[in-house]
């Protein structure tokens, strides 16, 4: 009598559970879920986007996953990601209610909040950079400075060396002056600790417990596992940005805000009696960690893979130097009106961004009402995951996606030219609010370097391996030794 009963129980289950996946909207179709586990062994794979893309070889560009029993819409190639993200760039705005990210940021900050607390935390952050020199001329001299401490320091090192440490803490300090208001010493402790943190959390979400959990979280939150180091490592972090808070707050000057913590601050005095204001400690911490991880760890990473892929194809690198010279000259120090005349090294550094493909997913985004999306209806609140390595690697696009080649960003005549594919900063009303920023840093950082220095490997070129170190939510370029000689 008991195995009917079993079979009975386990069917009726399983129609209790399709309802439930069937029952969210018109959404696109997609690989059967399992109860519990969603479409989880679809993805077993670090390199998540790889078999995302191979999904999309038999549902099309747009189709449906679900990540336990939460459908989320998957969007493959240029043509669906600017649909979304850019056409009906508001309606597609949302950021995702990640599992994994009530391990760290909790909704707090930039990156992961909602509505009109991101809205709000936006346009403070975007105004109050600007007025700190973002996209502007003081910081431009405040990034060349940075420049030429590296310089010097590259200068006294004499033998084969790895370069991702000393130019981590270089692009750091250039956020760091402008949210903590100072620079620090390469061989500071407490950098190097905060440093180390971000690094290690970022190669945490590559790992499997941390990707089931967004799958059962109900489960693995009670169980012990690497998943739960994500928060310990965030909590470490967020009593680094708090103690500098805590040194800003004894000696504020409202009357003279040094820098991004300062105005924040100055911000919650005024709010201290509206109950909901948006200007709170947890959100000035969160804020502060949101900026200094957008404006370091990818530039730094992109710049370290500038440097290897460059020995890797000597030729492009002489061209870059050879536009140098003859915009620059050995002496001048390199400055952003300069890039508008070189076309080639403008071109390079796009396809930098482009090849490495530093973020292959664009942060999970939401959409903030009922949607309708080529002809299928996404539920308020329905996951969007951009697949940014489909744009940017679309052979429609770049006729040469898979090889490293400049003259996607060139036209016939050799002048620099826009590609719509071009979305290493994600797109639409969630893009990097860093961009300019980024920017800046790459073109100063690479042409002052090149300036300077000739950059040499101990491989000969066929034996560079551009392999990122790690893949899944970003990549990093691989370990290298470089020698730098001085012209």
């Amino acid at each position: 009598m008991a195995w009917p009963l079993l079979l009975i129980a386990a069917v009726l289950l399983l129609l209790v559970v399709r309802k439930v996946f069937v029952r969210r909207g018109n959404l696109p179709p997609g690989p059967t879920p399992l109860p519990v586990l969603g479409n989880l062994l679809h993805l077993k794979s670090r390199e998540t986007h790889k078999p995302l893309l191979e999904l999309s070889k038999k549902y099309g560009p747009v189709y449906t996953l679900y990540i336990g029993a939460q459908p989320a819409v998957v969007l493959c190639g240029h043509k669906a990601v600017k649909e979304a993200l850019v056409d009906q760039g508001e309606k597609f705005s949302g950021r995702a209610e990640v599992p994994i990210v009530d391990l760290t940021s909790k909704g707090y900050g930039i990156a992961f909040s909602n509505g009109e607390r991101w809205k709000e935390l936006r346009r403070f952050s975007l105004t109050t950079l600007r007025n700190f020199g973002m996209g502007k001329r003081s910081l431009e001299e405040r990034i060349q400075e940075e420049v030429q401490h590296l310089l010097k320091t590259f200068q006294e090192i004499k033998d084969f060396f790895t370069p991702a440490f000393l130019i981590r803490r270089s692009v750091s300090n250039v956020i760091c002056s402008v949210i903590f208001g100072k620079r620090f010493e390469y061989t500071d402790p407490k950098l190097q600790t905060l440093l180390d943190l971000v690094a290690e959390n970022l190669r945490r979400v590559d790992n499997i417990w941390v990707q089931v959990y967004n799958f059962i979280p109900s489960i693995l939150k009670h169980l012990p596992g690497p998943h739960h180091k994500l928060t310990e490592n965030y909590q470490a972090q967020l009593d680094y940005a708090e103690e500098i808070v805590k040194e800003h707050e004894e000696t504020l000057d409202p009357s003279s805000p040094r820098d991004y913590i300062d105005v924040f601050l100055l911000r919650m005095q005024q709010d201290s009696k509206n109950p909901h204001s948006e200007y709170n400690l947890p959100n000035l911490l969160s804020c502060a960690l949101d900026i200094f991880f957008a404006g370091q760890e990818s530039t730094s990473s992109t710049l370290s893979y500038t440097l290897l892929i460059l020995m890797k194809y000597p030729h492009i690198k002489e061209k870059v130097q050879a536009e140098i010279e003859n915009v620059i000259g050995r002496t001048r120090r390199p400055c952003m009106d300069d890039r508008a005349k070189m076309p080639y090294t403008d071109a390079v550094l796009h396809e930098v961004m482009r090849f490495i493909d530093f973020l292959p997913i664009g942060a999970p985004r939401s959409v903030t009402e009922d949607t309708v999306f080529r002809g299928y209806h996404l539920p308020k609140g329905t996951i969007i995951i951009p697949v940014l390595h489909s744009v940017l690697y679309d052979s429609s696009l770049f006729e040469r996606s898979q090889e490293f080649y400049p003259e996607h960003f060139l036209d016939q005549n050799g002048s620099f030219q826009k590609n719509e594919g071009f979305m290493a900063f994600s797109a639409g009303k969630r893009s990097c609010p860093g961009e300019s920023l980024a920017r800046m840093e790459l073109f100063l950082y690479l042409t002052a370097i090149l300036q300077r220095f000739d950059i040499r490997s101990d491989k000969a070129p066929s034996d560079i391996d551009l392999s990122p170190e790690y893949s899944g939510l970003g990549k990093m370029a691989p370990t290298y030794q470089i020698s730098l000689i001085p012209y």
